[in-house]
């Protein structure tokens, strides 16, 4: 059973940064598609942006068109941790941001959708104040 956890989230006045972290609780050789998904209040959790790879070490890299140039997913399999780095943070952002992650190497087609991702952290709060 794979355990996720998240950190560095809070409150950030508009245009600021915040990095946010999602430690897993194994080696992430077991896991190929690792991502960023948030949900505002009243509203439905969406897709943000995910990373998956291959056997042979080839990675692909995903984002919602509403965060395109504004954040940056990375991974560290030493760490096992993926991060997400939001510059220009906007009140529309607020949101709290869930990891997630699965044993499969997720396609662009799939890797937006909730039901395909097997493990899920608890979320981290992210407060942009205007």
């Amino acid at each position: 059973q794979v355990q996720l956890v998240e950190s560095g989230g809070g409150m950030v006045q508009a245009g600021g940064s915040l990095r946010l972290s999602c430690a897993a609780s194994e080696r992430t050789f077991s896991i190929y598609t690792m991502g960023w998904f948030r949900q505002a209040p009243g509203k439905e959790r969406e897709f943000v942006a995910a990373v998956s790879w291959n056997t042979w070490s080839i990675v692909n890299i995903y984002y919602a068109d509403s965060v395109k140039g504004q954040f940056t997913i990375s991974r560290d399999n030493a760490k096992n941790t993926v991060y997400l780095q939001m510059n220009s943070l906007k009140p529309e952002d607020t949101a709290v941001y869930y990891c997630a992650a699965d044993r499969s190497s997720l396609s662009r087609n799939t890797v937006t959708t909730t039901r395909n991702y097997d493990y899920w952290g608890q979320g981290t709060q992210v407060t942009v104040s205007s």
